[in-house]
């Protein structure tokens, strides 16, 4: 087989690795995002469980990367203080490492039980947690598959003359090893994926111990550099974080090296097989960083707000801030331009009313005066352009119209009136029951608030679709809101009968937030209802609504 053949078949199965991972990750992000950012959020004051909970996050979601991006903005918004969410990365770093840990052991008999298991749930229902799951058991079959790819895709590469020059030239070049370790792991966007890599390799006898160890420091500087890089454009407390990292595991890397280069200790404590060694000293080496961070972790945060602040440069000069708008006057001549302009104003609603849906949960759990005056804030925001827009399309209107346009017309009217109708609720409803809870110092039964947020994790994403259909029109996307509707409606019912579970048996918080988990339910479903009934002019127009109920397909 020739050299280019070799690569191509090596290219594919790395290729088929990093798609995996990226499938499991948003599988865990789609189905249980909204919960795992909550629970962090929450346990994050204890230093040592900030450490777990980073663990246990960057587990599910095979990347800690996004644990750095998530505690980022966390810390920038001041939710958690910057020394714990330093402690959280430490601890995401183990967790990431772990996988890799998992992931070396033979699991080839679950390649078919993932695949098969992942494609039945992912196709056999609509329900969003269900098919997330399937989409989850798929990534993990495809990630040990491209494992098993990887081994035999490098084979050949046991007969090249060329193969073992190079490993030699690196061999006796430890510092070229660690840079290009460290852009491979930068191009990858992920650790995980280029130690797998080279633990496959090590498997093979490619890849020497001590040349393994060097890598996997260069691994670990690539991963610091990620987060940084991605937040370079995000405000100064978003990028503290990921600065942090960078300064714990990329100069601890760096440290490592020339320690490693200068002492040359045995490596033979860390395994019995070059592979065992390499994913050994990626555990060690991060277990040794979350150790030096425990003490450091208030010097380093100091220490990033510093650098972070020495490249944010001088503030701009300041400028009026003008409120645009996309009701352009001079369209309205021209029908089609005018539905355009008006669209475009509906959109920015919906994205008011995303950010109103996203902070009413936040507020449910740490809410003060300050924040609860931004919402109400923002709904006068969303009556102002709800107002604006129905005037805009009414002079719309005393032009001829087409059908198409005509019906167009009617439903953004129909569109903007339903996402001013959320605010209301989300602001008189919601943000009553958020003060009622803060004045009377309530707290939520650990069950009872997974419920919450699980349920307002599903309406969320059932309003980022009703967005979606809004903006596309896509007949199958409008199906799915409708279908979600009645899944939500069968949620609704669990989560009553758990509550007043919890209620017979007397559970004190159930007693005391009953009226407002409950009431919070009602009003998160009526917000749902409100949002998939804008999927329905797509479905009428198509023939897919039969009366009040779908159409059978």
């Amino acid at each position: 087989m020739s050299g280019s053949v070799v690569l191509l078949h090596l290219a594919g199965a790395v290729a088929l690795m990093l798609f995996a991972t990226r499938l499991v990750k948003t599988g865990v992000e789609r189905a249980y995002g909204d919960v795992l950012r909550h629970k962090l959020r929450a346990t994050m004051r204890n230093p040592i469980m900030a450490v777990l909970a980073g663990c246990g996050l960057a587990i599910a979601l095979q990347s800690s990367t996004a644990v750095t991006l998530l505690v980022g903005s966390f810390a920038g918004a001041g939710i958690v203080s910057g020394a714990a969410g330093q402690l959280a990365v430490r601890g995401a770093e183990i967790g990431s490492a772990l996988v890799v840990k998992l992931l070396t052991f033979d699991l080839s008999l679950l390649v078919p039980i993932c695949l098969v298991a992942g494609t039945v749930m992912f196709m056999a229902t609509e329900r969003r947690n269900w098919r997330q799951f399937g989409r989850i058991l798929v990534g993990i079959g495809l990630l040990l598959l491209s494992l098993e790819m990887i081994g035999q895709a490098s084979e050949p590469l046991r007969q090249s003359t060329l193969m073992p020059m190079i490993v030699n030239y690196f061999s006796g070049d430890f510092v070229t090893a660690y840079l290009l370790a460290a852009l491979i792991t930068w191009l990858f966007h992920s650790s995980i994926a280029a130690v797998l890599l080279m633990v496959t390799l090590a498997g093979r006898g490619f890849i020497p111990p001590e040349l393994g160890i060097v890598l996997v420091l260069g691994v670990n500087l690539g991963s610091s550099i990620i987060a940084p890089l991605l937040t370079r454009n995000a405000d100064p407390g978003v990028r503290v974080v990921p600065v942090g990292n960078l300064l714990m595991r990329g100069m601890g890397s760096l440290v490592m090296l020339i320690l490693f280069m200068a002492l040359k200790p045995p490596v033979g404590f860390l395994g019995a097989t070059g592979p065992d060694q390499i994913v050994n000293a990626h555990i060690l080496f991060n277990v040794i960083i979350l150790l030096a961070g425990l003490p450091l972790a208030g010097l380093v945060y100091r220490a990033s707000e510093k650098i972070v602040a020495l490249g944010t440069g001088p503030a701009p000069a300041a400028l009026d801030v003008v409120e645009l708008s996309a009701l352009n006057e001079s369209a309205l001549d021209t029908p089609s331009q005018a539905l355009a302009n008006a669209a475009r104003e509906v959109v920015r609603v919906c994205e008011t009313v995303e950010i109103m849906l996203k902070r009413i949960i936040e507020l449910y759990e740490s809410a003060d005066g300050d924040k609860i005056k931004a919402l109400a804030a923002l709904d006068d925001r969303v009556d102002r352009k709800h107002a604006a827009i129905k005037l805009y399309l009414a002079k719309v209107t005393k032009n001829p119209l087409s059908e198409d346009e005509a019906l167009r017309c009617q439903e953004l009217i129909g569109a903007c009136v339903k996402l001013e109708q959320v605010g209301d609720i989300i602001v008189r409803n919601m943000l009553v029951h958020v003060r009622k809870k803060l004045e009377r110092g309530l707290e939520f039964t650990p069950e009872g608030w997974r419920e919450l947020c699980a349920f307002h994790a599903s309406v969320l994403a059932n309003a980022r679709l009703a967005f979606n259909v809004l903006v596309s029109r896509d007949p199958e996307t409008a199906r799915q809101l409708v279908l979600e509707k009645d899944l939500l409606r069968e949620r609704e019912k669990e989560t009553s009968a758990s509550h007043f579970v919890r209620l017979r048996d007397g559970t004190a918080k159930s007693v005391e937030t009953s009226s407002i988990h409950l009431d919070t339910i009602r009003d998160l479903k009526q917000i749902n209802s409100l949002l998939a009934s804008m999927a329905y002019p797509v479905l009428e127009e198509r023939g897919l609504l039969g009366g009040s109920r779908l159409k059978a397909s």
